[in-house]
């Protein structure tokens, strides 16, 4: 490890694209940010201009470097970091996007799940480890081919290259000359077999999805490509691309079974460590692929709720009720309670482990007595609720009780947000000094490919927290506030006719 290596991290979200450096030691030396445009051309739908991301990505990453005052030349690997489900068509001939990119959080797939769940859905759960949902990019797959036989006909004559974010990107940074995703990325699809380490070829058949689109499944750390000089000015080996939520969870040093974390971001995800053997839920939890080194795979569980940050977002822009998303730690602690105010952030479905995709967004117990406070408030209890359910079912199907988090992402920040989170999980919470986990785990695991360091607890030599949160609710009252908020989810559900 030399202080003076430099490596360069893509984080690409839901909303925006950052591009970081990194040194030797794990130190951040700098980081650029901008959010990139929502594109919501029906209710249902939200798409990205992959163009766009490119070109965010571009200019994040000169700006990041000049910052660092470092130069292309300079790097010893680049790593990307990605929010996964999202997913695109480009030509293989001109490297451009002839698709916009279906975001995750998109709906249109969601009549296919429902029809296709009651012959697939226990068969692909068992196979894929998640359950067949709209997130599935698979099924985004599927609904392009099926609306443009244009399209169809140039994925099937291998003309067309499908892939998430991380495809994307590589393919991009390295001239074109690279069709891969990485194994965190592939299990997100939906047509990944755990159990066979490959695609899944019969329920690809069903989906009529072409083998020739599909990239080739790599390592989430190794040697993956080359970025080409003419693109970012130097030849540097691309040497991670793993999914955001593994690359936290390695990021949090979740190294061993049994150790979790949660990351707060537009939805807030909870990521356990189970190891070498993928543990396949009954009741609607994911499994994941956290990470693939030097062949061994790594396995984890996984709970989501999808928008919980992006509720917060939309009290702010959506509703006015706030200035800014930080506010809401300050009026949350000027009220003793919620005020009976419970808010559902169903915005597009709930996730685990009620997988209701017609549930929508849902404020409930309003009186003359309610304050901006209390909605402030139940914005942020309903973070916590969201995952309370999940939580408990991974300590039941891993046989792990989870009693400690690591927990991550930019709402991380909020202290009352993670108190409670404490209060309701009856769990200690502990907070890094860096909550930016995503883009360090990617750092670490980028450097682990290339030598800068030599193993991964190497990564994590004097890391140390910036706050511990521990429980201090009764549990008579953890109890009662459970059975108001399963109440208040009850009408939230089936709430969209089909």
């Amino acid at each position: 490890m030399s202080n003076d290596d430099r490596l360069l991290v893509i984080d690409e979200g839901t909303t925006g694209t950052r591009a970081l450096v990194f040194d030797g030691a794990g130190r951040r030396l700098s980081a650029s940010y901008s959010e990139f445009t929502q594109h919501h051309p029906a209710p249902d739908r939200v798409e990205h201009d992959a163009e766009e991301i490119w070109q965010r990505s571009l200019e994040r990453i000169g700006e990041a470097l000049t910052e660092a005052g470092t130069v292309p030349d300079a790097l010893v690997a680049v790593g990307i970091t990605n929010q996964r489900g999202t997913s695109l068509l480009w030509d293989r001939g001109t490297g451009k996007a002839i698709t916009p990119a279906i975001v995750w959080q998109d709906l249109r797939t969601a009549g296919l799940a429902a029809r296709l769940a009651p012959e697939w859905g226990q068969k692909v759960q068992a196979r894929t480890g998640w359950t067949l949902a709209p997130v599935y990019s698979c099924l985004s797959l599927h609904w392009l081919l099926a609306h443009d036989a244009d399209l169809r006909a140039r994925a099937e004559a291998g003309e067309l290259a499908f892939g998430t974010i991380d495809s994307w990107l590589i393919h991009k940074l390295s001239g074109g000359a690279a069709h891969v995703i990485s194994a965190s990325n592939a299990v997100v699809t939906g047509c990944y077999d755990l159990l066979a380490g490959e695609w899944y070829g019969e329920w690809l058949d069903a989906l009529e999805i072409p083998r020739a689109v599909l990239p080739e499944v790599v390592d989430d750390s190794g040697v993956i490509a080359t970025t080409s000089a003419e693109v970012l000015g130097a030849e540097v080996p691309i040497a991670a691309a793993v999914a955001d939520q593994s690359a936290a969870l390695f990021g949090q040093g979740c190294l061993e079974p049994g150790e979790a974390k949660t990351t707060h971001g537009t939805g807030t995800f909870l990521d356990l460590n189970t190891g070498t053997t993928p543990v396949i839920s009954e009741h609607g939890l994911s499994t994941i692929i956290a990470w693939r080194r030097e062949g061994v795979t790594t396995y984890g569980l996984e709970g989501y709720a999808p928008v919980t940050g992006a509720a917060v977002q939309w009290l702010r822009d959506g509703a006015g009720l706030l200035r800014t998303a930080a506010e809401t730690q300050e009026l949350a602690g000027r009220v003793a309670d919620n005020g009976g105010v419970y808010f559902v952030p169903a915005l597009t479905g709930l996730a685990a482990p009620s997988w209701d995709s017609s549930a929508r967004g849902l404020l409930i117990g309003i009186s003359p007595g309610t304050t901006r406070e209390h909605l402030a408030r139940a914005a942020l209890e309903g973070i916590v609720y969201s995952i309370k359910d999940f939580t408990d079912l991974m300590a039941t199907e891993s046989g792990r009780p989870i009693t400690s988090l690591r927990a991550d992402g930019g709402a991380s920040a909020n202290d009352f947000l993670l108190q409670f989170q404490a209060d309701m999980l009856d769990a200690t919470i502990h907070r890094p000094a860096d909550v930016e986990a995503t883009s360090i785990g990617t750092a670490y695991l980028a450097g682990l490919a290339v030598g800068v360091w030599k193993t991964p607890e190497e990564c994590f030599r004097g890391v140390t927290d910036d706050a511990v949160f521990t429980p201090a609710m009764d549990p008579a009252v953890r109890k009662a506030h459970h059975e108001e908020w399963s109440r208040a989810v009850e009408r939230a559900r089936g709430w969209i006719r089909s």
